[in-house]
């Protein structure tokens, strides 16, 4: 019986140790993912933490049906959209010069190289960005990214495809 299974069915009958575990055992990963979709890393924190909780809200109805973690960065990638929308938003409403002085030197730069790799995949359509993101950052298996995504497998290799070319042209334009 797989381990995250079984840790399910104990979560389900309110054993706190196995929610502690559970978390544990896949805090990085998910946190690591949406460290790559927003700037800042205190609210990655706070969306690896409400990825757990919307899980956690939801136990009672998940089925198990293979990688507890795909579904993870399901809901992860959820909020990490939302979360984007928001930022695009807000960003917008901001002069860059404030946006400058309210940051240190290496902080200001360390963001702003985080943002020259955000605007490179943000002119990826949605689909090609976040299979980048999960085959690159994330490190999944193709047959994973077909998993969380819901697609097929030669979908997922046509899309890292298409996505590796779209970036070098954009990348040789600039």
């Amino acid at each position: 019986m797989d381990f995250d299974l079984l840790l399910i069915q104990k979560m389900r009958r309110g054993n706190e140790n196995a929610f502690d575990i559970f978390v544990r055992k896949h805090y990085e990963e998910i946190l690591k993912y949406c460290s790559y979709h927003c700037l800042d890393t205190s609210y990655a924190e706070d969306l690896t933490q409400e990825t757990f909780l919307h899980f956690f809200e939801k136990i009672s109805d998940y089925r198990y049906i293979g990688k507890t973690r795909n579904y993870l960065y399901t809901i992860a990638g959820n909020l990490c959209r939302d979360y984007y929308k928001k930022t695009k938003e807000s960003l917008l409403e901001e002069s860059p010069k404030d946006i400058q002085s309210s940051l240190h030197q290496s902080e200001a730069e360390d963001i702003l190289n985080k943002i020259a790799i955000e605007a490179a995949l943000n002119h990826l359509p949605e689909e090609f960005r976040e299979v980048i993101v999960l085959y690159y950052f994330q490190e999944l298996k193709l047959a994973e990214i077909a998993h969380v995504l819901q697609i097929g497998l030669p979908l997922v290799k046509y899309r890292i495809r298409q996505a590796k070319m779209r970036l070098e042209k954009l990348l040789r334009e600039k």
